[in-house]
């Protein structure tokens, strides 16, 4: 197939993005700051159409393009889809709080887009350096956006955290890269699982380390998360929704591509590293959120507990883990999108507050938001019949299959823990003295809140699309 074919049959939804951007970038340039609003929706309907072209192109065979540097199959166009989703949810939350803080920049989207569009690559990798360049795309972008609020200077600190701390987590990778292209001779992942055997020289398992550290530091796995927190209660609120859902889909579905097509051979060494930021993601999820007032902070640590409920999945190393992995990606996506829209809900006379003190008595201010937070929480904790239930379920009866035990129960028990505080949010919403009502909402948040919320009661009535599309994506990979 030519070069240009391969670009408009596998690889429309980058180039959709990549023209896209180049076309905002102009309109920007051109009208300023009075630009924002033209280019903030031309922004969700590029975002929009790459998802349509991802939809039209899903009975494709999956093939290699670009000499075998990157895939397009089932597994890439459903983990491309998740990410699509949540960019756009975000720059749809983010339109009305930019505004109310004077940040109503045209390059605000254009950012979203420029990592969306290295999201794309780095989820479709099928080599190193494909997958170097689509890390390093998505995080420069973000280095920028979490400090977006120069004149904060919480945001400003946020920033250079996650710059130096990313800098530092893309050098290991690069070098174990290094390593991994020194033994194997090759930087293609199909190229690598031939020449790894069963008994792979120490430098491979190095290699292997230090890559994995690298994306572990981009899903923010425990003991790589230490930015996570600071960065989540500093960046500004819309940023701190895209880095929790677009960036996540992209970072756990790139390390399930490396270690199921690049290390077959080798599943009993790499299971063990999986097993080791599992356990550290959900007992420090589950613990050290216990503590946390502020919103957002909570969410940090939620959200190293769950990439540690999906790692345990992909521990299992088979096919039904990946489709554990998958689902849990899809349920996250959906709670983590409801839970910041509600946070952005939080203004009192137009100023956002984060302390979940704030949400007390809500359940008699507003009735409906106090619901569907509720439903959210219960949700994330994984209370039956609710998506989140599903969600953990699937992950840990593929462990529970693949004889890992210790792990199973250890994911059981850190889930018990984390109910604690899901159910702090409940009882502050239901049973403490009102504080004072919040202001109305714009439609977007209101909608992606009640909309997240439907979806989480819902799942469990009619979880057939997802789940057939679950199955194959995951049989993409083996």
């Amino acid at each position: 197939m030519s070069f240009l074919a391969e670009l408009g049959h596998h690889f429309l939804p980058e180039v959709i993005l990549a023209i896209g951007v180049m076309l905002l970038i102009l309109i920007g340039a051109f009208r300023g700051e009075k630009g924002f609003s033209l280019v903030d929706e031309m922004a969700v309907g590029i975002l929009g159409l790459a998802i349509l072209a991802i939809v039209l192109s899903s009975k494709q065979a999956d093939v290699p393009v670009f000499e075998g540097a990157y895939i397009d199959d089932a597994f890439s166009r459903f983990a491309k889809t998740l990410t699509l989703i949540g960019a756009m949810a975000s720059i749809l939350l983010s339109v009305d709080w930019l505004q109310r803080n004077g940040l109503e920049k045209f390059e605000y989207p254009v950012l979203v887009l420029l990592s969306t569009l290295g999201m794309l690559l780095l989820i479709s990798a099928d080599n190193l350096i494909a997958l170097y360049l689509g890390l390093e795309l998505m995080s420069l972008a973000l280095y920028v956006m979490a400090a977006f609020a120069r004149d904060d200077g919480r945001a400003s600190e946020a920033g250079l955290k996650y710059f130096v701390l990313g800098a530092l987590s893309s050098g290991m990778m690069l070098y174990g890269s290094s390593l991994l292209y020194g033994f194997a001779g090759t930087v293609s992942f199909a190229g690598i699982a031939q020449a790894v055997t069963e008994q792979p020289p120490v430098g491979v398992i190095f290699g292997l380390v230090f890559v994995l550290a690298g994306l572990a530091f981009k899903m923010s796995a425990a003991p790589f998360h230490m930015w996570t927190p600071d960065v989540y209660e500093g960046a500004p609120t819309p940023v701190t929704t895209f880095f929790a859902s677009a960036a996540k889909m992209a970072a756990v579905a790139i390390t399930a591509r490396v270690v199921i097509t690049a290390f077959p051979a080798i599943t009993s060494q790499w299971r063990q590293i999986i097993v080791f930021l599992a356990i550290a993601s959900t007992l420090l999820g589950s613990f050290a959120a216990i503590g946390q007032n502020n919103i957002k902070r909570l969410m940090a640590y939620s959200s190293i507990g769950h990439m540690g409920f999906a790692l345990i999945g992909l521990a299992a190393g088979n096919e039904a883990g990946v489709r554990g992995v998958v689902v849990y990606l899809t349920i996250y996506l959906v709670m983590t999108l409801g839970s910041f829209a509600a946070i952005l809900a939080m203004r009192i006379n137009g100023r956002n507050v984060e302390s979940v003190s704030d949400l007390a008595g809500l359940s008699r201010t507003n009735g409906l938001m106090a619901f569907f937070l509720a439903m959210l929480m219960f949700s994330l904790a994984g209370i039956p019949p609710l998506a989140g239930f599903f969600a953990k379920y699937y992950v840990l009866l593929a462990a529970v299959d693949a004889g890992l035990y210790p792990l199973a129960v250890v994911g059981v028990l850190a889930s018990a823990v984390a109910a604690f505080y899901y159910l702090r949010v409940v009882k502050v919403m239901y049973f403490d003295e009102p504080a004072p009502g919040f202001d109305r909402s714009p439609l977007a948040v209101r909608a992606i809140l009640a909309a997240s919320a439907v979806a989480v009661l819902g799942f469990w009535v009619y979880p057939a699309p997802i789940m057939d599309a679950a199955t194959a994506a995951a049989k993409s990979l083996f």
